[in-house]
C-alpha cells in the first residue's frame, strides 16, 4: 500500500497529493461476519480511508490475558480494509473515549487505589507498556511502510480536554515509535484544547461538527504549518438513557461537510457507521450527574445500526463526488430483515435460586467494589443479616450505579446514582432477615475527570445509623448462562429472573428485538449478549445481527430485574425503535 507523508501543508501518498476522506467504523461494534459488508459500503460512499479505535479493555480483560480473536481480530479487520482498497487511521489509545465503557481503559487498573489514569503514574505507565507490547507487534505488518493499510496512528485521544501533562503524551509517542510504528503520528483535540493536547513534531488535528472554517482557523493559528484535518467531524450524536434519540438533518449535515471539504482539508466522519455497544460495553458521562449511554450506537450515521444506507449516506456521497472520485457502482439496497415473529418465553429461572451456578461468594466485613472482586462488567449481589425487626432506614454511602434492595427475597426499593439516591426506608419482618442488594454497573464513565469510576457499593452501609458488617459479595458477570436451571414459567414472578424461549428461522437475517411491557434487564440470543433493555428509553429495541442466528431453532433469554406477569413474550420486528427525537 502507498505510504502517507507530510509535504508542507499537504498530505502525499507515495509522492502524489492526497486528501484523507475517512469515516469511523469500529470493528468491535460490528459482528465480524459483517465487517466486509460495512467496508464495501464505505468505499461506495466515496471514502478512501476508515478509522477505528482499539478498546484496550476488551483486548486485555485481565493483566495476564490478551485477545486478538473472533470479533477482536483486528489484524483480520485491517486485512479486509486493505482488500477493499481502503486506508486506515488507527487510534489505539490507550484511552479512546468513544462512549465506551471506561473510555477503553480496563477496570483492573482501578484495583490500585492510588493510580492516576492517563498520567505518568508508574502503575499506569507499566500497564500501558504491557498493552502496547502485546498489541503492536501483530499490527506492524499492517503499517503502510510494510505494505499494509494503516497510514497513520493517533497518540492518545483528546488529551487536552483532560490534562496538560505534556510529558505523558511525549512518553506515549515515544512508546509507539519504540515498538516500530513508523507511519505519521497525529493527535486530535477540540479547538480550545489544541495547545494542551498537541506535541511538537506530531501533526495536530481538530474535532468539531460545524463551523468548519472557524475550527480550521483555530487549528492553523495553533499549527502554522502542516495539513489541515478534522479527525472527528461529528455528523450525529449518541443517546443516553432517559434522554431522547438525537438526530441531525441530512441536508444540514451535508452542507457542513461541503463547507469543510471546500477548504481543502482532510476529514474523518464520526461516525460513518456506529454499530452497537453489545453486552455491557456502553460508557457513561458524569458532569455532576451520572448519565449512562444506551447500547445502540446508531449515531444517526450514514449507515444505520444495521448497516443500511440512510438519507445521510446519499447526501454525503453527492458532496464527496464534488471533490473526489466516487465509485460508479450502485449504492447497496437495505439488507433483508426478519419481522413479525412473537416469541413466548415459556421457561424461567429465578436469579436468587440459581446463584450457586452464577458465581462464587467472597466474604468481607464491608462490601467490596467490583474491582476488588476482579470483575469488569455486570452485577454484584451483596448479602448481609439484618440485626433486628421493625422500621429500618438503610443508607448506602455510594451506589455505583443502581441498587435493588431485597429483604427476605422481597423487593423493597431501588436507589440510583443518577438520581443521587442513597437512603431507603422499609420494615424488617424479623430478626435475622436477609438483606440483599443487587448492584448494576451501568457503564463506567468514559470522559472527563470521572474516569476513576469504581463500581459496586463503595464505603459504609448503615442501618438506623449503625454500620452493617459481615457481608458476602457475589460477582455476577453473566458471561455464560449454560448452567441455569430453567423450569416451566407459569404465573407471575417476583424479583429478578431469567426467561427463555425458542423461535424458528428459515434464513437468518438482521432483526430487532422489542420488549413491550418489560422493565429492565438484558437480552441474549444463542448465547450472544445483545445488551440492556430499559423502559426508561429512549432506546426500545435491540439490534440482533443476522450472523448470530442459525437456520432452524434459536434461543432467546431475557433477564428481567423486576416483576413479570404471566404473559411473557418478546417480538422480532424488521424495524428498530430508538425512541422519540425530541424531549
Amino acid at each position: 500500500m502507498p505510504v502517507l507523508a507530510i509535504d508542507g501543508d499537504d498530505f502525499t501518498l507515495d509522492g502524489e497529493p492526497f486528501r484523507i476522506i475517512s469515516g469511523g467504523l469500529h470493528y468491535f461494534r460490528v459482528h465480524p461476519d459483517q465487517w466486509a459488508d460495512r467496508l464495501r459500503k464505505a468505499r461506495l460512499m466515496g471514502l478512501n480511508t476508515v478509522e477505528t479505535y482499539v478498546p484496550w479493555n476488551l483486548h486485555q480483560p485481565r493483566p495476564d490475558v490478551f485477545r486478538l480473536d473472533a470479533g477482536l481480530d483486528l489484524p483480520a479487520f485491517l486485512d479486509l480494509a486493505a482488500a477493499e482498497g481502503l486506508h486506515v487511521l488507527l487510534r489505539p489509545g490507550p484511552y479512546i473515549c468513544a462512549e465506551w465503557e471506561g473510555g477503553g481503559l480496563p477496570s483492573w487498573l482501578l484495583t490500585d487505589p492510588d493510580i492516576r489514569l492517563r498520567s505518568q503514574h508508574p502503575a499506569y505507565l507499566s500497564a500501558v507498556e504491557g498493552y502496547f507490547e502485546q498489541l503492536l507487534p501483530p499490527l506492524l505488518d499492517r503499517l503502510a511502510t510494510r505494505g499494509g493499510p494503516v497510514i497513520a496512528v493517533q497518540v492518545e485521544n483528546e488529551f487536552g480536554a483532560y490534562s496538560d501533562e505534556w510529558a505523558h503524551l511525549h512518553h506515549l509517542a515515544e512508546l509507539l515509535r519504540r515498538h516500530g510504528v513508523d507511519v505519521p503520528l497525529f493527535t486530535c483535540d477540540q479547538p480550545a484544547d489544541l495547545a494542551r493536547g498537541s506535541l511538537p513534531g506530531v501533526l495536530a488535528t481538530a474535532n468539531f461538527g460545524s463551523r468548519a472554517r472557524q475550527g480550521l482557523a483555530a487549528l492553523r493559528a495553533h499549527q502554522p504549518d502542516g495539513p489541515l484535518m478534522c479527525t472527528e467531524f461529528w455528523i450525529g450524536w449518541f443517546d443516553r438513557w432517559g434522554g431522547h434519540h438525537v438526530v441531525r438533518e441530512p441536508a444540514a449535515a451535508a452542507q457542513e461537510l461541503d463547507e469543510l471539504l471546500a477548504t481543502g482539508a482532510s476529514v474523518n466522519l464520526y461516525m460513518f457507521h456506529g454499530g452497537t455497544s453489545f453486552g455491557f460495553t456502553n460508557g457513561a458521562n458524569d458532569k455532576h450527574t451520572y448519565r449512562p449511554t444506551v447500547g445502540s450506537y446508531d449515531y444517526d450515521a450514514p449507515l444505520d445500526e444495521a448497516g443500511d444506507p440512510t438519507a445521510k449516506y446519499h447526501a454525503f456521497r453527492e458532496v464527496i463526488a464534488k471533490y473526489a472520485p466516487v465509485p460508479e457502482e450502485p449504492v447497496p439496497q437495505p439488507s433483508p430483515k426478519l419481522g413479525g415473529i412473537t416469541v413466548p418465553l415459556i421457561e424461567s429461572a429465578p436469579l436468587f435460586g440459581n446463584l450457586p451456578v452464577l458465581g462464587t461468594p467472597v466474604p468481607s466485613e464491608r462490601p467490596l467494589a467490583m474491582e476488588q472482586l476482579q470483575q469488569d462488567f455486570g452485577y454484584v449481589l451483596y448479602k448481609a443479616i439484618l440485626p433486628g425487626a421493625g422500621p429500618a432506614v438503610l443508607e448506602l454511602e455510594d451506589v455505583r450505579d443502581r441498587a435493588q434492595v431485597f429483604v427476605d427475597g422481597q423487593p423493597v426499593g431501588v436507589l440510583e446514582r443518577e438520581r443521587h439516591e442513597r437512603a431507603l426506608a422499609f420494615t424488617v419482618p424479623r430478626a435475622g432477615s436477609v438483606l440483599r442488594v443487587l448492584v448494576e454497573n451501568q457503564g463506567r464513565v468514559n470522559y472527563g475527570q470521572g474516569l476513576h469510576d469504581r463500581k459496586g457499593l463503595l464505603g459504609r452501609v448503615l442501618v438506623n445509623g449503625v454500620e452493617l458488617t459481615g457481608w458476602t459479595n457475589l460477582p455476577l458477570t453473566l458471561r455464560t448462562l449454560d448452567e441455569l436451571g430453567f423450569g416451566a414459567g407459569e404465573g407471575p414472578v417476583v424479583g429478578p429472573a431469567f426467561h427463555r424461549g425458542t423461535f424458528e428461522v428459515a434464513e437468518p437475517a438482521d432483526t430487532f428485538v422489542h420488549l413491550p411491557g418489560w422493565t429492565k434487564g438484558n437480552v441474549w440470543v444463542n448465547g450472544f449478549h445483545l445488551g440492556r433493555h430499559w423502559s426508561r428509553g429512549p432506546q426500545r429495541s435491540l439490534h440482533l445481527p443476522g450472523p448470530v442466528l442459525r437456520p432452524g431453532s434459536n434461543e432467546i433469554t431475557v433477564l428481567e430485574l423486576h416483576a413479570t406477569g404471566p404473559a411473557r413474550t418478546v417480538e422480532l420486528r424488521d424495524r428498530p425503535d430508538l425512541g422519540p427525537t425530541e424531549e
